[in-house]
């Protein structure tokens, strides 16, 4: 039996203006844990793309309002979002150009939703191997950990259970230090360099207090700590951290 994805489910955009295979991807994706969206025409997916912080895109080369390849192009040089195209061609020069074009992967109508699976799979797992590799965090769309997401663009942060967490300026630039660098050793001084908080900062303790209102608001209601004091040298941020790029 297949298993699905480790960790946080991924998110999948599905920009198709059949709507038969939209609904058949949302089932079969979603019966492997996937989170996924759908729908049918380019002015729909920025407005996804806009509020979510998507892990791959399936985009169809035919759609209403504009060409697939053009849009996996402008995609491509905005950022590194995975991209699988899918079209009824059949032409070589089509895939061809798909691919040269900021596709990541082709595949051809009608396709087994098996394989695509298959290419979903190994397209994110050579995401991740990539993000892990371009740390630190210059150009990030989202981090993910234990559960939570942080929308960069956004600087929304999300509970598991989709609940929006308000955070101050110091909050929000103390997570992200925090997750630009997990499960090491922070000193109150890299904290504070990190963060950008020195204008507005006088003494290095007053690094604990807002370290300790953000620990409030990440692990109350039984929540597993996610910040560790290590005493005589700083602060560890514990959790496995995705970067989403």
């Amino acid at each position: 039996m297949d298993l699905p994805p480790p960790g946080a489910a991924p998110h999948v955009l599905v920009v198709d203006d059949d709507p038969t295979i939209r609904q058949l991807l949302i089932d079969f994706l979603g019966d492997y844990d996937y989170k996924v969206s759908a729908v049918a025409s380019g002015a729909e997916m920025t407005q996804v793309l806009t509020r979510s912080a998507i892990d791959l895109l399936v985009l169809d080369v035919r759609l209403p309002d504009e060409d697939g390849i053009q849009i996996a192009r402008r995609l491509r040089e905005q950022s590194d979002l995975a991209i699988i195209v899918i079209t009824g061609r059949r032409d070589e020069a089509d895939r061809v150009m798909a691919l040269e074009l900021g596709a990541d992967d082709y595949l051809t109508k009608p396709f087994s939703p098996r394989e695509l699976l298959a290419r979903v799979r190994a397209l994110l797992r050579r995401s991740r191997m990539h993000a892990s590799v371009t740390r630190p965090a210059s150009g990030v769309r989202a981090f993910r950990f234990a559960g939570w997401e942080l929308n960069v663009g956004l600087r929304r942060l999300s509970t598991p259970q989709g609940e929006v967490v308000s955070l101050s300026n110091g909050e929000y630039n103390l997570l992200t230090a925090f997750l630009g660098a997990p499960q090491r050793v922070l000193t109150r001084a890299q904290l504070l360099e990190l963060s950008r908080l020195h204008d507005d900062e006088v003494y290095d303790r007053s690094i604990d207090v807002k370290i300790g209102r953000l620990r409030r608001k990440l692990e109350s209601e039984g929540r597993p700590p996610l910040i560790r004091t290590d005493r005589g040298a700083g602060y560890t941020f514990v959790a496995q951290v995705e970067i989403l790029r």
